[in-house]
This record gives structure tokens, C-alpha cells and sequence, in this order.
């Protein structure tokens, strides 16, 4: 079985530098769990941890039921898959996906069996006898991966391999790799800043910030309920929008107050958000839940905002239109004909349905 286990485990750099502080996580057998967060949170660190490429401060990392903490990388039985590819440029593709079961001292005909598999799995078997220096860049993140499938490892790690490819490669790596996850039914444990990466691959999703773990789940669950202003700002393109504001009650109903702007809370809230009547908190809604009005057939009236329009941005099946309240800059994701004129006043709608509020102090989740 291939779980991995991270049991409080943290890393502190010379310099008093905390990377991972007191990380835990389960990545069960043939899951692919993906870590995802800016630059500097942590998570090629913890990768690298795992694989035992730098030493853990404290805590204990498992691999199936075996704790490996002083267990050297080369007798960890994974695979890692670098962002720079780490191919041997005097090799052929051959060469590069054999080295390691070389030195491990399989036979040559376990060797070109292995290999000429990885191979067909990838779609490379043509590219065998070319170098590095003859193969683009995708193809060379191909030769990477498979010079992973054949070692036959108990876990796949990969370290943001697609970050150096071209967007239109990058979407064609992605399903490979998800196809390749199927195909294979192993565990993987990949690391990327891109939360479309994350969203579209991952089973469950890790996201970090400063070495901590902000909320583990899967896709749905962090994008519909963040747990905190971070994670919802975070995953989802083009991100949250939010804005500060208080809560106000008028004739026995609940308003979020922007300042300029006033939206009616629906009922089911009224609970949750009656304690905060009077308060200032931050006020959350994704692009995709604000429409123009012009393109709504009924809308309560309490809902609908006038904002000026300041930038419409085609993005060919859709369009990202920047509107203004006066006091905050928001998006909205609307139908791919629907462009306003630049700086004109125009109706949007709020799915109040849809809304969250982050606590001004914490930035956690109220609801």
C-alpha cells in the first residue's frame, strides 16, 4: 500500500526560517493530492521532505506503515518528477529512462521491456533515440515522467513540472497526467502554484500559505466553502471579489452596506449574520455570480447595484467586465456579448445565494 502519512512535521532553515510549521496530512493509497499556494508557502519544501531531498526539523513522515525520516532518498521507492526536467543532455531519451534501473542493476531485457512500455504510455516510443536538445519542451517533460513510470515506484512526486511549458502544452500535460494517474492507479502527490492545476487534477486539494495548511479537501468543497478570506481569494479564476462593508438591518431585513452600495441578505442567512449587525466585516461573491441586469428576466430590485463600467476584458466564450462602486473594483464573468461601453453606468445583479462574509480581524469564514 502507498500511503503517506505527515505527522506534525515542520521545517526550520539555518536562520531561524520556519518553511513547513507542524504540517499534517494523509494522502491515501492511489490518490493524487495536489499542494498548491504561492511561492514561498512551503510546498516544494514538503515535497522534498518526502522525498527525502532535505532533512525534516521534527515530526515523521510514513510511507505506507514505514516510518522513513532516516531512510536515504534512493531506498524510499518514489519517483520525482522535477520542474526542470533533469535530463542528461549527452543521453538519448533511451538512455535518460533506463539510468535508473541501471543502477539498480536490472537486466537489459527488463530494462528495454520497461522502458519501451513508459514509452508507449507516453507516446514517445519515435523519440527514443533523440537528446534532449532535439525535443521540445513538452517532449522532454514526457521523457521526465517516464523515466518515473519506469521505476515502478510506491509514490509519484511531482514538482511543479509544468510551469515551464506553454499554456496550450500545459492544458495537453495536464490530461496526460490525469489519464496516466488512471492508467497506472498510483499514488501521486503533485505541487503547483496554479490553482487551475489544482482544480482540474486533484482529487483533494492542499492549500498552503507560510508554511501552514489553510484547508484540505476536494475541489467542489474549497471552492464553494473556503474556510478562510485567503483560500477564497486563492482558488478561482478570475479570483473572489471582495469588498469591506457592515451589516445593517432595515425594516426587520438584514443589508450588507458597501458604503455606496446596499444588497439584501436572503432569510436563510439571517442566523448566522444577525450577531454581526452593526459590524464591519468583508463581503465575498465570485465573478460568475454577478450578472448584468440587461440579461436577467426577473431580479428582486433590493439586489440589483449601479456601478460604472471601466474596463471590458473579451475573453472569447465569455467576458470579465471591471465595475466600480465608488469605493471597490469588482468582476464580473458575464456571456461573451454582453460589452457595456468603457466608463458607463450600468445594472448588475447579485446571487445573494451565493454570498460569503470573512470575519474583518481573522479573515475566517462566517458563512
Amino acid at each position: 500500500m502507498a500511503q503517506v502519512s505527515l505527522r506534525n512535521i515542520s521545517k526550520v532553515f539555518s536562520g531561524g526560517v520556519k518553511a513547513v510549521d507542524k504540517l499534517s496530512l494523509g494522502v491515501e493509497n492511489k490518490e493524487f493530492m495536489v499542494l498548491v499556494g504561492p511561492s514561498g508557502c512551503g510546498k516544494s519544501t514538503t515535497l522534498r521532505m518526502i522525498a527525502g531531498l532535505e532533512d525534516i526539523t521534527e515530526g515523521q513522515i510514513y510511507i505506507g506503515d514505514k516510518q522513513v525520516n532516516d531512510v536515504p532518498a534512493k531506498d524510499r521507492d518514489i519517483a520525482m518528477v522535477f520542474q526542470n526536467y533533469a535530463l542528461y543532455p549527452h543521453m538519448t531519451a533511451f538512455e535518460n529512462m533506463a539510468f535508473g534501473l541501471k543502477l539498480r542493476h536490472y537486466s537489459k531485457s527488463e530494462i528495454i521491456q520497461r522502458v519501451n512500455e513508459a514509452a508507449d504510455i507516453l507516446g514517445i516510443k519515435h523519440l527514443l533515440g533523440r537528446r534532449p536538445r532535439e525535443l521540445s519542451g513538452g517532449e522532454r517533460q514526457r521523457v521526465a515522467v517516464g523515466r518515473a513510470i519506469v521505476r515502478k515506484p510506491l509514490v509519484f512526486l511531482f514538482d511543479e513540472p509544468l510551469s515551464n511549458l506553454d499554456a496550450k502544452m500545459r492544458v495537453q500535460m495536464r490530461t496526460e497526467i490525469n489519464r496516466l494517474h488512471i492508467r497506472l492507479q498510483t499514488t501521486i502527490i503533485y505541487v503547483t502554484h496554479d490553482q487551475t492545476e489544482a482544480m482540474t487534477m486533484g482529487d483533494r486539494i492542499a492549500v498552503m500559505k507560510d508554511g501552514i495548511l489553510q484547508q484540505l479537501a476536494d475541489p467542489v468543497t474549497i471552492y464553494d466553502y473556503p474556510v478562510n478570506k485567503f483560500v477564497a481569494g486563492f482558488i478561482g479564476s478570475p479570483p473572489m471579489n471582495f469588498m469591506d462593508g457592515e451589516v445593517i438591518k432595515k425594516d426587520s431585513r438584514l443589508y450588507f452596506d458597501e458604503g455606496n452600495i446596499q444588497v439584501k441578505l436572503v432569510e436563510d442567512m439571517y442566523q448566522k449574520v444577525t450577531p454581526l449587525i452593526g459590524k464591519e466585516v468583508t463581503f465575498g461573491i465570485r465573478s460568475e455570480d454577478i450578472y448584468d441586469k440587461l440579461f436577467v428576466s426577473e431580479a428582486p430590485p433590493e439586489n440589483i447595484v449601479r456601478v460604472n463600467c471601466e474596463v471590458v476584458e473579451p475573453m472569447g466564450s465569455e467576458a470579465y467586465l471591471y465595475l466600480n462602486t465608488g469605493r471597490h473594483i469588482f468582476i464580473a464573468r458575464v456571456g461573451a456579448h454582453d460589452r457595456p461601453k468603457i466608463n458607463q453606468d450600468i445594472d448588475v445583479v447579485f446571487d445573494m445565494s451565493k454570498i460569503h462574509f470573512f470575519d474583518k480581524e481573522t479573515e475566517k469564514t462566517i458563512i
